[in-house]
């Protein structure tokens, strides 16, 4: 009897021995497709397998359970991968438990639902999230206007805003663009859609649908925005009750003075700004630092703060990365201006000499935000009508793993708050 015992004690412990997880790791040197890593690792998930997520362990990789189907996706995908045994995932999950490790394993749990707050006609310039959203593999849906008015956004865990201007004043392309047809036919459009919504004007379209996405954040969700889309919402959201279209955007004068009469407690991140009113400039308001910065390309580089992964782990998995220093890239909103941001929001990634942050992130009510400057992470100064950039070029870009960070962040198991 205490033979079979010893021989089932060794079976068990053999077992345990050779049972192997799946590590993708995300440092530099070993991950040749970064971005298509999120992939593996959503994908995973919606197999209703955890997956844990190891902060500032080689480049913030992932701990997965190894089956013959996520190595051959991983093969598919050409994502890097190792085998590891049992024993080796308890001594790298020991090593980050160490006090004097700036690490964390954290636990996700589910595939979030992902939508994507865009028109169904948008022009050809491309929009980040969308590109390296599909270049992952990572499913979403797309919302507008009708979708967010009648609450659709309940359904969804995380919300992308396209480069949407919800000031009603089209993203201030009349100075340049307003005897373009593709000007001309958005701005039809967009009153079409206003009136069928029953709104006199865009803006105040506009309004009602930040107001939604404001109260989708409050409620505990995930808002995450890019570009134009960061510092008009504030600005919306500020101005409400007020006219600052000039008659060209709604066919009326601006109201005397709005300036005096924005209120700042309204917004998510932003404070004491000054609204450009010139329809000519291409320029929201004193936010956006693309006027006032003074860089080349050539040295055009932010840096991601460092933060503690067992005390801030949120913070952490949104600056997770195989570096600290991330090119930089212009856009409509390139960067915020560092007087102009609140408080309480954190900024995670700034350039220092000119005193601008260009990824910042906060909570709201029950919710998260997070704005991040520029257009597109690999096309410094994209135009209007540009080609859309090919991720095939560019599999470990720091830039969009920001991007992707945000995605899983919903994902992550909460933790039970202390009483």
């Amino acid at each position: 009897m205490k033979n079979v015992l010893a021989f089932i004690m060794f079976l068990l412990l053999s077992v345990k021995a050779f049972a192997s997880y799946v590590l993708i790791p995300m440092d530099a040197d070993s991950q040749k497709n970064h971005l298509k890593a999120y992939g593996i690792t959503y994908w995973t998930l919606e197999k209703q397998l955890k997956v844990k997520w190891l902060l500032n362990y080689r480049g913030g990789s992932f701990l997965l359970p190894d089956t013959e189907s996520i190595q051959k996706e991983c093969q598919i995908r050409g994502v890097s991968f190792e085998i590891i045994s049992n024993t080796m995932a308890e001594t790298i999950l020991e090593e980050i438990s160490s006090p004097s490790k700036n690490m964390e394993a954290v636990v996700l749990e589910k595939a979030p639902k992902i939508a994507v707050y865009t028109p169904s006609g948008k022009q050809p310039w491309d929009d980040a999230v969308t590109m390296v959203l599909q270049y992952a593999e990572i499913p979403y849906e797309t919302v507008y206007d009708e979708e967010v008015l009648n609450d659709n956004l309940l359904l969804y865990d995380w919300l992308h805003l396209h480069h949407e201007d919800f000031t009603g004043q089209y993203g201030k392309f009349y100075g340049m663009y307003r005897a373009y047809s593709w000007y001309i036919n958005e701005k039809k459009s967009a009153e079409a859609l206003a009136a069928k919504l029953g709104y006199d004007k865009v803006s105040q379209a506009k309004l009602a649908v930040a107001l939604k996405i404001r109260d989708y954040v409050i409620g505990g969700g995930f808002m995450f925005a890019m570009c134009s889309a960061t510092d008009s919402f504030d600005i919306a959201l500020s101005a409400e009750g007020l006219d600052i279209c000039e008659p060209m955007f709604d066919g009326d004068g601006s109201e005397a003075g709005y300036q005096n009469k924005i209120d700042y407690s309204k917004t998510f991140a932003f404070k004491d700004f000054t609204l450009e009113r010139s329809p000519l400039i291409y320029e929201f308001s004193s936010i956006d630092m693309t006027r006032k910065r003074n860089v080349s390309k050539t040295t055009d580089y932010f840096s991601l703060m460092e933060f503690s992964a067992k005390w801030d782990p949120i913070p952490t998995m949104l600056c997770q990365n195989h570096t600290a220093l991330v090119k930089g890239f212009m856009g409509q909103t390139t960067s915020f201006t560092r007087e102009e941001i609140k408080s309480n929001v954190l900024v995670m990634g700034e350039t220092k000499m000119n005193g601008e942050a260009k990824y910042i992130h906060g909570i709201k009510g029950k919710g998260f935000f997070t704005f991040y400057g520029g257009h597109d992470p690999e096309d410094y100064q994209h135009r209007v009508g540009d080609a859309k950039t090919e991720l095939d070029l560019h599999p470990t870009s720091p830039g969009y793993r920001l991007i992707l960070n945000n995605v899983l962040f919903p994902a992550a198991r909460k933790k039970k708050q202390k009483t």
